[in-house]
């Protein structure tokens, strides 16, 4: 698999996910992104949002439909392939029991000393690992467990930063920080997400307004989409969370909708 830039025009062609038999994940969704578009997904939990972002690097196996990459239909080219073509910063960043170093040289085995410092400077983490006893040569522990949440989390962005794919998924990266860092972590993610295809899913919607389409879902389905604006035009479930919004949780804000 080969793209021309750092970006991907996707194409999602009725997709399936079962959970189990007759129930679904996902049912019958089609859904085009284009190169550089930011997407947002926003709906309650067990709604399908990540689901739906991890079908991109076949984390999960479809039940119907298929995905194509500029193209090219993704279950047609090799794991190795389509894994480099997609970047994913998750709530839980996982990290292996090695240094720094080699945690965020995974993003790009072989990259040069500068390439991380580099990396690690744009994911604002290169600070607290300057003042290290060891630096980039500072063990982690397995998982991480010497660091804290907020700096895995600069870590894991230094890695998708140094790997430089051009589909990004950012899945609740900031959810389990707190304000401060969560700033630190937003800046290092909008460095991320320049000049990438990327989805959000996000517990607030403080970082929606700039996306170029919001696909609101429920129950394995799109109920609305359209921009910030728009669905706020519509008055539909969008519009009714985002008046409700300043201080809850998108998921809780959801469920509370539904109930």
């Amino acid at each position: 698999m080969t793209t021309g830039a750092p970006n991907a025009l996707i194409e999602m062609h009725h997709l399936s996910k079962l959970y189990s038999r007759g129930l679904y994940a996902l049912r019958d969704l089609s859904l085009t992104v284009f190169k550089g578009e930011f997407v947002f997904l926003a709906g309650s939990s067990g709604a399908g949002k990540s689901t739906l972002v991890n079908l991109l690097p076949a984390f999960y196996e479809l039940d119907g439909g298929r995905i194509t990459i500029d193209g090219q239909d993704t279950s047609t080219v090799s794991l190795e392939s389509l894994r480099r073509h997609v970047a994913v910063v998750s709530q839980e960043a996982f990290l292996f029991n090695g240094t720094i170093r080699e945690n965020i040289e995974y993003g790009k085995l072989g990259a040069t000393e500068d390439e991380i410092t580099a990396a690690a400077k744009a994911a604002n983490c290169h600070d607290f690992i300057a003042q290290m006893p060891e630096g980039y040569g500072s063990r982690v522990g397995e998982r991480g467990v010497k660091l804290s949440v907020g700096e895995k989390q600069r870590v894991s962005v230094a890695r998708a930063l140094l790997a430089d794919a051009p589909i990004l998924i950012l899945d609740e990266a900031t959810a389990s920080v707190d304000t401060a860092t969560e700033q630190l972590i937003q800046e290092a993610l909008e460095r991320l997400m320049e000049g990438r295809t990327t989805f959000v899913i996000a517990h607030r919607l403080s970082t929606v307004r700039n996306a170029n389409e919001i696909l609101v879902i429920n129950h394995g389905k799109i109920i609305e989409r359209g921009t910030h604006e728009k669905l706020l035009e519509a008055d539909g479930l969008y519009a009714k969370l985002a008046r409700i919004q300043n201080t809850t949780f998108i998921e809780e804000s959801f469920e509370k909708l539904e109930a």
